[in-house]
């Protein structure tokens, strides 16, 4: 079948890669994809907010399934229109995708169906956030209610902080984002991420990662939209995630459903991994970027299938089949970056995919035929090993035979499990 996949950064990448290798699959298409993506899919011109040329582009080229990368079309409610016009299509409905698209929607529906979080209050002018800061102890945990890129959640270790923190997000520092903010109790504990893959009704896991949010060494500095990741979590042991499945994600798709709005995708919840067990940070309605590069990396299945499975509600019996090595990716960002990254630096790979290691382009352009940066995080290089720490190793081994000049990266993703790997041998 033919087959169109939406968006044009390193997660795209990750999974154009993955859908080419299907059988099932007869052509891929991509828009608007970038340099990496080019190697696995044709490139079209398509601008996603525009339904109408998407839909016209798959009647066109007998389109079988689309895929929708990012979560910007999914709140804008491309999925409708294509389900609509008849076009299975991987991804939730805009309803569905409030699951991201609104932090508060999805706090108030975890206080309704008893999944446990961190306590929280949703507020809409800055009056109303400063006084409710009283309720809360620091530090304070303060998200921009819409989308924000990965990075509208501030933590304020002082109350000075918090409000100043609050005068910048109702003062636009998100945008439209930032018109409503949710305060929440800090949560102490380990981050890990849980993918699951579900038709609606039936719910299949995907896996478990660790991203690194920080753009620093040591995990300082602002947050990002993750500078790198490694699958499988080993701190999110097989009991953990079976509390989660029973705990958090399948009263959310249960909840979804009975609401009306059945959620048919990939669900993506934030985890934090407290004494009192897992609790959902918050959710995502696709997958992460850089936490799909390490799922692709691992994944045995076919990914054509899993994705008509949950497109079509035909999931039941279907299982997800991931390699028991580790993956792990480490991204090599522009300079500048969180901030205005500088862009137009060239890069030379140096054919290091030649040396046991795969990279994932997400903010790369061609210009005059040579690869250049074209965004804040570039590259996304990526190895698998017998844990950790050897994952590790050959990904920074790939990372220093990569000239990019005007480009960083942090030299220590994998850091917790790799201290727990040598403690464990020692």
């Amino acid at each position: 079948m033919n087959i169109l996949l939406l968006g044009s950064g390193g997660r795209e990448h990750a999974l154009a890669w993955k859908l080419a290798q299907s059988p099932a699959c007869t052509r891929l298409y991509a828009a608007p994809g970038n340099p990496g993506i080019a190697e696995e899919a044709e490139l079209v011109a398509l601008d996603a907010t525009d339904h109408g040329a998407v839909i016209a582009f798959c009647e066109a080229h007998e389109i079988g399934l689309v895929v929708i990368g990012p979560e910007a079309p999914l709140v804008d409610g491309l999925s409708d229109a294509l389900r609509e016009a008849g076009v299975p299509v991987f991804g939730p409905s805009q309803a569905a995708a409030q699951l991201e698209g609104s932090k508060g929607f999805t706090k108030d529906l975890c206080a309704r169906a008893g999944i446990p979080t961190a306590g929280y209050v949703r507020t809409s002018s800055l009056e109303e956030a400063r006084a409710a800061l009283a309720r809360f102890a620091a530090p304070y945990v303060l998200k921009a209610d819409g989308l924000a890129a990965g990075k509208g959640v501030v933590i304020a270790a002082t109350l000075e902080e918090a409000e100043a923190a609050l005068a910048d997000m109702f003062g636009g520092a998100f945008g439209g984002a930032g018109a409503q903010v949710v305060i929440e109790e800090f949560m102490q504990g380990e981050e890990a991420s849980f993918f699951a893959l579900t038709d609606g009704t039936t719910i299949v896991p995907f896996g478990s990662a660790q991203d690194h949010k920080r753009v620093g060494d040591g995990d300082v500095g602002p947050n990002t939209g993750g500078m790198g990741a490694y699958s499988p979590a080993p701190v999110l042991t097989p009991e953990l995630q079976a509390r989660v499945m029973a705990e958090i994600i399948e009263p959310t798709v249960r909840t979804m459903r009975e609401d009306g709005n059945p959620y048919q995708g990939v669900l993506f919840a934030g985890l934090m991994l407290t004494a009192d067990g897992p609790k959902l940070i918050e959710y995502n309605a696709r997958f992460g970027d850089p936490e799909c590069q390490v799922l692709m990396m691992r994944l045995e299945s076919d990914l054509v299938t899993l994705m008509l499975a949950c497109a079509k509600g035909t999931l039941a019996g279907v299982e997800v089949a991931l390699s028991s090595e580790t993956a792990l990716t480490v991204v090599m960002a522009a300079k500048g970056y969180p901030g205005t990254p500088e862009k137009g630096g060239a890069i030379d790979l140096n054919d290091t995919e030649a040396n046991s290691a795969k990279i994932f382009h997400a903010g790369t352009a061609l210009k005059d035929g040579a690869l250049v940066a074209n965004g804040g995080r570039v590259l996304n290089v990526t190895a698998m090993g017998r844990n950790v720490t050897e994952a590790q190793r050959i990904a920074y081994e790939a990372v220093d035979r990569i000239s990019f000049p005007t480009g960083f990266c942090r030299r220590d993703i994998g850091w917790r499990e790799v201290a727990r790997e040598a403690s464990e041998r020692n």
